[in-house]
């Protein structure tokens, strides 16, 4: 059987879309579950965590091009168990993107486990699927490409890393399912992005999420629309809302202050109601939004930089850069998933 086979059967089976986006409300019989006593340690938290069902290394980046212009891009390697004892080999895959005001591009790339043609080592970190390769962890390199575009960056950060939720445990909903979340919201970025109409020398700012589980979702939550925000006064804002068929959310986040200092949001303290839909794909995607957080004066609008961020892959969704404006300004990332 083929990995985009196994990985179809995976992610799409009709009792797993039964059970939240992807499969992740799905029963998680056999594997390890977060535990909110566990605390990170590095580097062996960078590396993959067997007997977990799913993690990722997810990195995007807000650019500005020597253009002028405003630019964004996503690089990331999921790894899906299909045993709690990784026999067989757990299935690795890999999604790259860039985004420009005016178009999108997107690709993905499968491997098996134990095969070396995927994988992530902690010490040194190396992440890779094929020539697509995350190369350190406090300074790197970052690499990707596809039928329509490439990147090559390096980046740095001179921040702690920053655990999500309590010490870590990010809870995603009131029935108790959780995750092991942290993220390194405060790399520089420079590097070259190679586009159909050329060359073009770019920097900015990244925020690598790292995230691991067995059961993500409850079993009536459908999806997830996830902000990360570099606000211009230094602070950061990481918030999700999950949505349930039940028609209720459930919601929650981290304010980052300047020095990597994370404020665990209550749940409900983080507020995303959309303002504004773009039809795209045969969906109806919220594509603006209003964000508040009242304990930090926080009052904005959220708007995408390219309505049609639509990642067109085997795991559809929506991601992409966005603009931030009100009471506080600055850029981030809008990932929306679910959407059917």
């Amino acid at each position: 059987m083929s990995v985009r086979a196994l990985i179809f059967m995976i992610l799409f089976a009709p009792s797993a879309l039964a059970q939240g986006f992807a499969g992740l409300g799905s029963e998680a019989e056999g594997y390890l579950l977060p535990n909110p006593d566990t605390r990170f340690e590095f580097p062996r938290d960078h590396g993959p965590h067997p007997g977990f069902r799913v993690e990722w290394w997810y990195l995007t980046a807000n650019l500005t091009g020597t253009d002028g212009r405003d630019y964004g891009l996503q690089w990331t390697l999921f790894r899906s168990a299909l045993s709690p004892d990784d026999r067989p080999a757990p299935i690795w895959m890999g999604h790259a993107a860039v985004t420009t005001p005016d178009a999108h591009f997107a690709t993905e790339r499968f491997a098996r486990g134990g095969t070396g043609q995927a994988g992530v080592t902690a010490a040194p970190f190396e992440a890779w699927i094929d020539e697509w390769q995350m190369t350190g962890i406090d300074r790197g390199q970052l690499r990707a490409s596809g039928p329509d575009f490439a990147y090559e960056l390096t980046f740095a950060a001179d921040a702690p890393f920053v655990p999500q939720g309590a010490a870590g445990y990010s809870v995603k909903a009131e029935t108790g399912q959780a995750s092991h979340y942290y993220s390194q919201p405060f790399y520089d970025v420079s590097g070259v992005l190679q586009l159909p109409g050329g060359a073009v020398d770019v920097s900015g700012q990244a925020w690598l999420d790292r995230e691991w589980s067995s059961q993500l979702l409850s079993a009536d939550q459908s999806g997830w629309d996830w902000l990360s925000l570099h606000l211009d006064t230094g602070e950061k804002l990481m918030g999700f809302r999950l949505r349930s068929d039940l028609g209720s959310a459930y919601s929650t986040g981290t304010w980052i202050e300047p020095d990597g200092t994370p404020g665990p949001l209550a749940p409900g303290a983080f507020v995303a109601k959309p303002l504004r839909f773009h039809r795209v794909a045969g969906r109806e995607i919220p594509v603006e939004w209003r964000v508040e957080v009242p304990e930090h004066a926080v009052d904005v609008t959220v708007t995408a930089l390219n309505p049609d961020s639509w990642m067109d892959l085997s795991v559809a969704y929506w991601e992409g850069p966005v603009r931030v404006t009100g009471t506080h300004s600055g850029r981030g990332y809008l990932e929306m998933t679910g959407y059917e």
